[in-house]
């Protein structure tokens, strides 16, 4: 919608920003000094020959690169569908609203148009630009200029399709983020198990911790991606029904609000 284009890309560069930064610093300062601090004392159990404790802590999951990226990725692509919701929430709140003053059992001839177009000119510029009232809006100048009542419900069906279409369009950024999630997962895969061969020789001579630790990257990157990916899918699915929904429901209250209440001709009933 042409009102937030301008404040969404702003929003989105300083959810990307503020993403970056906040992960960064967990990472920082808490995950990867416990991390590195818990595989130093099991590096040392193994080099002293003791036995090595088999559970892994959350902090040598989540240590790596493709990790933090991932997370990045995950706050980034929440705070882009809470935007997006925000939105589709407060046009959902618009529709609870009488944006025409009909009466019940009145009817709306053309010349009764343009009256009825003034309330929704009178909206602030963010309210009208909004899918109702710019749909009642349409409408009735579609009305008041041909008096086809099939014209206007045709108006109402184009102008809701094409708003579902550049919502669904709009969700290409988080469908590609979702995507990309597990996609860097696998590049922590394919870096781990790369440098665990690179370190083959070392097992054959009996040290074994480079191994073991490269095939953590492997291992490690994947579960966490996919986990991110499955979770990041549920919202982006939850956010994609409330923006149907609200675009139907538009719909329907223009026809319950407006459609029906059109008459073509006075003469006819009189």
């Amino acid at each position: 919608m042409k009102r937030t284009a301008g404040s969404e890309f702003i929003f989105q560069l300083f959810a990307l920003l503020l993403s970056v930064i906040i992960v960064h610093a967990t990472y920082v300062t808490l995950i990867r000094p416990n991390a590195e601090v818990l595989l130093k004392q099991q590096a040392d159990q193994m080099i002293a020959g003791s036995e090595v404790t088999g559970q892994r802590s959350i902090y040598v999951v989540l240590k790596d690169y493709e990790q933090e990226t991932c997370f990045i990725l995950m706050f980034w692509v929440l705070m882009i569908m809470g935007y997006k919701a925000k939105l589709s929430l407060q046009e959902k709140r618009m529709l609870a609203h009488a944006m025409l003053d009909v009466k019940e059992g009145a009817s709306i001839f053309p010349e009764d148009a343009y009256n009825l177009c003034q309330p929704l000119k009178n909206l602030a510029e963010e309210e009208r630009q909004m899918l109702a009232p710019r749909t009642l809006l349409i409408a009735l100048q579609r009305f008041a200029a041909t008096s086809n009542i099939a014209a206007v419900a045709s108006a109402i069906k184009d102008i809701c399709e094409s708003e579902a279409d550049r919502l669904d369009s709009e969700l290409a950024m988080i469908r590609y983020i979702a995507w990309a999630i597990p996609s860097i997962g696998f590049i922590g895969t394919v870096r781990g198990i790369g440098e665990a061969l690179g370190q083959a020789h070392q097992a054959v001579e009996g040290n074994i911790i480079g191994v073991t630790n490269s095939l953590g990257v492997a291992f490690n990157s994947t579960f966490i991606a996919l986990v991110i990916s499955i979770f990041i899918m549920f919202f982006s699915h939850q956010l994609q029904l409330l923006q149907e929904r609200l675009v139907q429901n538009t719909q329907d209250y223009c026809d319950n609000n407006l459609l029906n209440f059109l008459k073509s001709d006075r003469d006819e009933v009189e």
